[in-house]
């Protein structure tokens, strides 16, 4: 539930985190997301940092710059000018994905637990665009909402050691992409050529909380060809603004 007006916590003697819902909801992201670009673009606040999460941003300041009774009011004031909708200031970024065999070996387990076929799984994986509310864990990592219940599968009973860079994969109701080569213990369907993360690039982190992720299908020949493109820096990552959104059909 997105609350009438945030909640401020204190959390050390340089952050305030202040709560906007008690849910994972994308009207409370949406909210979220206003915020987070208010006090990005405020003449009136000097902060060191933000950090949005699900239901709340973290928000770091110099205690020698501001005080936070000072600080709490300036962000109510910037909270109550906020506009009644984000409207279409997303983006939704194509993600190609061939799923199954070596790229996704928890395919075939995903469609067994949930009595469906491969093809119906990568069919329901790929209709819906999937906020993304928050990136954690490691450098990118996205934390996903909006995927079907139809294909929800538990994580793994024991997490593998090194999952590779680009692999999609999913925990109970959630979706995501693994950016960078780690251990994990989601169910993995399918891997991206994408560099999720890049530190030597301009922008480190492909996607940006607020984003809305499309995963589209391809085979291992397609797969290939793009991920020579991005080792050659020629591939053009397929990013809409704005624009119609797919909630799937099931």
């Amino acid at each position: 539930m997105l609350y009438d007006q945030a909640i401020f916590h204190p959390a050390g003697d340089r952050s305030l985190v202040m709560e906007f819902g008690d849910g994972i909801e994308p009207v409370i992201n949406a909210r979220i997301r206003l915020m987070a670009k208010a006090i990005e673009t405020s003449e009136e606040i000097e902060i060191d940092e933000i950090i949005p999460t699900y239901r709340s941003i973290q928000i770091f300041y110099s205690p020698l710059t501001i005080d936070v009774a000072e600080l709490i009011e300036k962000l109510r004031a910037i909270e109550e000018a906020l506009p009644e909708d984000a409207g279409s200031d997303y983006r939704i970024v194509s993600i190609p994905t061939v799923y199954g065999g070596d790229f996704g070996p928890d395919l075939e387990h995903v469609a067994e637990h949930n009595g469906l076929t491969p093809e119906e799984v990568i069919r329901i994986h790929t209709g819906t665009d999937y906020l993304l509310y928050m990136l954690g864990f490691t450098p990118g990592f996205s934390y996903l909402g909006g995927m079907s219940e139809t294909i929800a599968t538990p994580r793994l009973l024991k997490p593998r050691v090194k999952i590779p860079a680009g692999s999609v994969g999913i925990a109970g109701s959630q979706t995501g992409v693994y950016p960078i080569d780690s251990p994990g213990g989601w169910q993995l369907i399918g891997r991206t050529p994408l560099k999720m993360y890049d530190p030597l690039a301009e922008t480190p982190v492909l996607l940006k909380a607020g984003d809305y992720v499309r995963f589209v299908a391809i085979d291992q020949a397609e797969y290939e060809a793009i991920e020579q493109q991005v080792a050659q820096g020629t591939y053009q990552v397929s990013i809409e603004q704005g624009g119609e959104l797919n909630h799937g059909d099931d």
